[in-house]
């Protein structure tokens, strides 16, 4: 092989190989039809403001539940109206310095904890409320890991007979003792026997 042969040869083989790397290094960072690389979710610390909000938000909840204990329905709405209200005044926006994604699906969640809540002032069988509340229960459990919550110590408690032997139901509680609002004191059937039925099934709290 000539002289110039081998140096065509020797400048093609570099050429192929610097091609090669970079084409490696462009899709490993994830250009070309790869795409960006996805982001995961962050999230930064919550203001004072936003967490005293939240806590305040809960207070009128657990009212609401303690007047499911005593089977007052005017006591119900009433808390409704206040929690409603007071969810109404978190300020949401301030998730939006976190991902998109964080803020979209807090907000989706957010909106189903409301609905549900205004369907117990439309109610009139306490049963039915309910069953609104533990839509709403619902709703908060997931609702608080999505915020990275970071306010005081609660409890997600669980009656496997809420609404019949095979029907069970949550709640959020503010304390380890069960004060189950789904069978309360005054049931028709169980009277007061069920009023400490349930299990505490996780405990929410700051990470």
């Amino acid at each position: 092989m000539s002289n110039m042969k081998k140096v065509l040869l020797g400048i093609l083989i570099l050429i192929l190989a610097v091609a090669g790397y970079v084409w490696y290094k462009f899709s490993t960072a994830g250009g070309g039809d790869h795409g960006p690389k996805q982001q995961p979710m962050t999230l930064k610390k919550h203001s004072d403001t936003f967490n005293l909000s939240v806590a305040t938000a809960m207070n009128a909840y657990f009212d609401m539940s303690a007047a499911f204990v005593d089977a007052d329905t005017a006591r119900v709405k009433a808390n409704a109206v206040k929690f409603i209200q007071l969810l109404d005044s978190i300020h949401m926006d301030e998730l939006k310095k976190d991902t998109a994604n964080i803020y979209a699906v807090a907000m989706g969640t957010f909106e189903s904890i409301k609905s549900n809540a205004q369907s117990i002032l439309t109610m009139t069988d306490i049963q039915e409320m309910r069953k609104d509340f533990s839509m709403v229960s619902e709703n908060l459990y997931p609702f608080f890991k999505i915020i990275n919550y970071e306010g005081e110590k609660m409890y997600w408690q669980n009656c496997p007979m809420a609404f019949g032997d095979e029907k069970e139901a949550n709640w959020v509680s503010k304390t380890k003792e069960v004060m189950n609002p789904y069978l309360g004191k005054n049931h028709p059937e169980h009277k007061a026997t069920m009023l400490h039925c349930g299990t505490v099934k996780d405990t929410i709290k700051a990470q």
